[in-house]
Order: C-alpha cells, then structure tokens, then sequence
C-alpha cells in the first residue's frame, strides 16, 4: 500500500480537497486503483449536527455516513463510493480508544496521546485503505489522505505525530508527504509573498514531517523566481514546488497538477508501476475543462434556500446542476434566493431584498427548492413553489422542497388551508408531513433515515423513470426525519399530482410528478450525493433539459440529445460510459 499525506498551511480553506481529490484523479488515470481519506480534527464524532454555516454541507454516504464534503469531492473526482469509516474524526478515534479501555484492553495501563491515540490513528488508517471503493473485490493501491486544519493547530497534534511515527512504519518508498500552503499577492505592489510557505514548512519540519512536495495556491500564476526562494528556504528542488493557481474551473486543476509532472515525480518517489503519462481518463478531463470555459449559451436557475450567505451549504447541489449543465452544453448561472427574501411583509422587512428576490425568481429559467431543516424560510419556500407551479416554470424539489410541494399543493389545490408538517406545527390538524415513526427526537446524530435506499416506480409512465432509463428501481442516498403521510395520499389520487415513486414496501412517497405541466418534480431522496461530472444525476438533467427547452426532444429521442445539444467536438466521449443505459449524454 502507498500512501500520500495532504497537509496544509497558512489558512484553512485553501483547497486542500481539490488538490488532494486532483492527485487521487491522476493517480486513476495511470491505471491504479486509488482510495481516500479524510480527517478532521474536531472532537465531533461526525458532521451530522453540524450547522451548515460550521463546516458547509453534510454529504451523506451509501453506509449512511454524515460525513465532511471533502468526502462529495474525492466521490465526484475519483467515481467511487466511500463509506463512513473513511472520515476520521478525534471524536471517533478518542471514542475508539475509551471503549478499548472501558473493555479492560489495555491491561490496567494509564491510557495517552502517545501511544495509544497515535497508535489507533496509524490502525484506523492501515485497516480502511484496504477497504475496496470501485465496486471491485481487489484492494486500493494507493491511498489519498488529506488532514483537515493547518499545521500549528492544537486539534491536529495528535494526528501530525501519528503520521511522524507513520513513515517509518510505512517506509520511505511507501509513503509521500504534500504540502499545500497560500502564497499571498500584495494589492498595492503585486508582490508575491513567500514568508508565509516558508513558516509554513517549517513548522511542519519541527513536527517531523519533510514535505516532498509543495503546491502553493495563488491567485495569479507565480513567477519562476518566487519558486526558487520556496524551493532554497524549504530544502527541496524546484521541480518539487507545484503552482496552482486561480482557476476557471476545478476542472482544469488535476490537468495543471500533470503538466507539472506531478506523474513522474510521483512514479519515482513512490516506485509506482505506472508509465510517465496518463490515460485516457485525464484527457477526458482535459476536453472537459476546454468545453466548460469555451461555452456560449447559459441558463439561469434559481436556487431557493435558507443557507444562501455559504455557498458551501450547497456544494452538492451546485455540483449536479454543473454536471447537468455540461452535458448539454450549456454554462449554468446559479442564482442563490434567501427563501426570507420572498416572504411579504414580516418584522424587519427590507423592502429593497424583497423585490430583488422577486425579481432573481421571475427571470429564472428553472427553480430548485433544496432539503434543509426547520421554519424559517418555509414560506418563502412555498411562495416560490407555488410559483414555479402556476407559472409553468421547470421546477425540481430536494427532500424537504418536495414535502413543500405537497404541503402547497394540499393548501392551493385540495384547499386543505391548515396542511401542515409536524416538523413545523407539531399538533398540526391537517398533517401533510409527519415525522417517521423510527425518529427519535431524544438523541441528535445519526437519527435519520440515511444512506442509500430503493425506490419503486410505480408506473411506466413517469417522466422520472425515462430519465432514469426506463428502471423499475433505482437506489439513491437519503437523509430525512419527516414523510409524506400515507394516510392523506388517496386525496391527491383524482389530482394533476401523482406518487409515481414509492419504497420498496409502499409505505414512504419518494417521487412525486405533477401533470399537465413542462416539468414539476419533487424527490425525497438526494440525487446530488450520486451526481459526477461525466454522470450526470437523471433528476437534475431533466431540470436542465427542461429548463433550456429540450425536454421534450430529449424524450422523442429515447433519451439521447440531439445533434444541435451535443458538444461541438463530437470526437470526444468524455460521456461514453452513461450512469444508466439508456440515457446517452453524448
């Protein structure tokens, strides 16, 4: 097994994710199988309770993990599923080592940092990257570990000195270590700044960790002489020090990364079995990274949330609308509404935001009404559902966007005044929503309904099932405590709105489809989580499709895109391996 350490210095936020998620792209592209993982310092045992403006979105696994998002870019990046174990935590580790002693383990012995945290650390990380992540029996070669935080931080001691003993357990060959460090750009002279990466690396030398590379994030490309001063006070070759700057697109990062020679340094260091060039697969990423920055027509989709001030919040989201998008060929405008916004006129009501928000909605070619939790914001939310509805605009709702949906529907069109969710109105009359009966509201973390489930179609006719690939079935990652009532769905029987999707026993509404409209879809599942850049998610494509008016042509076609929605260089088959069988994005 290889392994390959990502730190990072100066500030947090810097793109280690990419970068990491970029090296384990690369590394596939050679032919090996390649695994990741990540870990966050925090004393938290996992990201589900996390307030989305902490940490960004909660991307949930196919095991059910609520894990960090940086898990959703490796996911997206690398095509493979992770589980839950790949997300280290201090939580987990210290409640890893406390059982162990609980258990009478350690035979009487005062339990420490050093060694038994370290000690489970290195363990944990030797027993997961073994795991397979591709759907094939055979173990990972290679695994990818990206440490949260910045190095100095008190959080990550612990971690920095597990992986310190680390390396020589490992061996030299078998593991390298990547640092990503900030090289800031001075507004007044333009002057890019090394100190910082110098203080950086060495403070990462005095813990015991020697990078091996450098990749300095910049805003601007850097000059050829700043690299050498890294390279001089940092004690590696200028061939060592990797530049990325700002980019158009994520895209185009794992590309910059080989133009380095990140594949030959790489092969030599870690004595890979690999050639000094790449595959197929980064020369699908390269013609995607050219088509992204090279399109001209755009569509503008209105995103209605409450979590609009991060956009981090909605990565996933934002991620499976790109892909859709890109596939046919079209640049997406992503439009952030603060569900607030929309709301008439409340206590504080700033006027001006309000008819901004009405105005970001009318111009819009589609609308997205994402999951999330709790009141506020909901009226808004149903405003612009009801909206979406009347006014004929393409609209696709997330989990509690598609609960809203139905709530609306109940109160506009059933005139049901009182529909209501119990999550919002607890002794609610008219119970629309209701929380599911394993919900236990005593207890926090990992309560929900989580991971990847199955969902019946329960008619030949759904818009949905075409887009799917005329399935019976599909199976997508979930994360919710509250359902449709059964008991209220013989009411919307004899209406434009039907339950096209069902659980497998029939009792949970996961699909709801409204007639007589262009394209007004509503899923209790996250079909974001599945989404990657040359798959795009079946629910999010036919959002585009019908928001750029192909919808329909789409379908005559049996689920192909016409020669006019394909990209224009029709040599390329970035999209030659479709997620589904019948849906053909090129």
């Amino acid at each position: 097994m290889k392994y390959v350490l990502v730190t990072g210095g100066v500030i947090s936020g810097i793109g280690k994710g990419i970068i990491a998620s970029s090296i384990g792209t690369i590394l596939k592209s050679c032919g090996l199988r390649v695994t990741a993982i990540k870990i966050d310092p925090y004393i938290n045992i996992d990201a589900g309770t996390f307030s989305p403006y902490e940490h960004g979105e909660v991307f949930v696994l196919n095991d059910g993990g609520e894990v960090d998002l940086d898990l959703g870019n490796y996911e997206r990046f690398l095509d493979i599923n992770l589980f839950k174990d790949n997300n280290i935590t201090t939580g987990k580790i210290y409640q890893h080592v406390i059982n162990k002693e609980r258990r009478g383990d350690f035979l009487g012995k005062t339990v420490q940092v050093v060694p038994h945290i370290t000690d489970a650390i290195q363990e944990w990380v030797m027993n997961q990257s073994l795991v397979p992540v591709d759907g094939q029996p055979e173990a990972p070669q290679i695994c990818v570990i990206e440490l949260g935080g910045t190095i100095g931080d008190i959080e990550g001691m612990p971690f920095v000195e597990a992986f310190r003993q680390f390396q020589f357990k490992a061996k030299r060959e078998n593991f390298c270590s990547i640092h990503v460090s900030l090289v800031p750009q001075l507004t007044a002279t333009g002057e890019q700044k090394t100190k910082p990466t110098q203080n950086s690396v060495r403070a990462l030398r005095g813990l015991g960790l020697s990078p091996d590379l450098i990749v300095c994030r910049s805003s601007t490309p850097i000059e050829m002489a700043v690299k050498e001063k890294i390279s001089m006070f940092c004690h590696v070759d200028p061939e060592q020090v990797i530049c990325i700057h700002d980019l158009t697109s994520t895209y185009r990062v794992p590309v910059l990364l080989e133009e380095q020679g990140l594949i030959s340094y790489l092969r030599q260091r870690l004595n890979l079995p690999i050639g000094d060039s790449s595959s197929n697969l980064l020369f699908k990423w390269r013609n995607m990274a050219d088509r992204y920055e090279k399109l001209q027509k755009s569509c503008n989709i209105a995103l209605v949330g409450k979590y609009t001030k991060l956009r981090d919040c909605y990565t996933s989201v934002f991620k499976a609308l790109e892909h859709s998008a890109l596939a046919i060929n079209h640049k997406l405008n992503l439009v952030y509404i603060d569900s607030i916004d929309l709301e008439h006129s409340t206590e504080n009501q700033d006027p001006v935001k309000f008819h901004e928000a009405w105005q970001k909605l009318c111009r819009a070619d589609g609308i997205l009404v994402p999951g999330g939790f709790g009141i506020r914001g909901t009226l808004g939310k149903l405003q612009a559902i009801a909206w979406a509805r009347t006014k004929k605009i393409p609209f696709l709702g997330i989990c509690l966007g598609m609960q809203l949906a139905v709530i609306e529907f109940a109160r506009n069109c059933l005139d049901i005044k009182d529909a209501n969710s119990t999550e919002f109105e607890p002794d609610a009359r008219s119970p629309v929503v209701i929380d599911m009966p394993e919900h236990n509201p005593g207890v926090m973390g990992g309560t929900m309904r989580l991971g990847i489930r199955r969902t019946v179609f329960q008619t030949e006719n759904s818009l949905l099932r075409k887009l799917y690939g005329d399935v019976p079935f599909v199976e997508e990652r979930h994360r919710h405590r509250y359902e449709v009532n059964p008991n209220v769905v013989s009411y919307f029987e004899k209406t434009d709105m039907s339950f096209v999707g069902q659980d497998i026993q029939g009792e949970r509404m996961e699909v709801i489809e409204l007639a007589n409209h262009p394209y007004f879809v509503g899923v209790q599942f996250h079909p974001e989580f599945s989404s990657r850049p040359m798959k795009p998610s079946p629910p999010y494509l036919g959002l585009l499709l019908a928001a750029t008016g192909n919808l329909t042509n789409y379908l005559q076609l049996g689920c192909k895109l016409s020669a006019s929605d394909r990209y224009s260089d029709a040599s390329d088959d970035s999209f030659s391996e479709p997620r589904f069988s019948e849906l053909e994005i090129c």
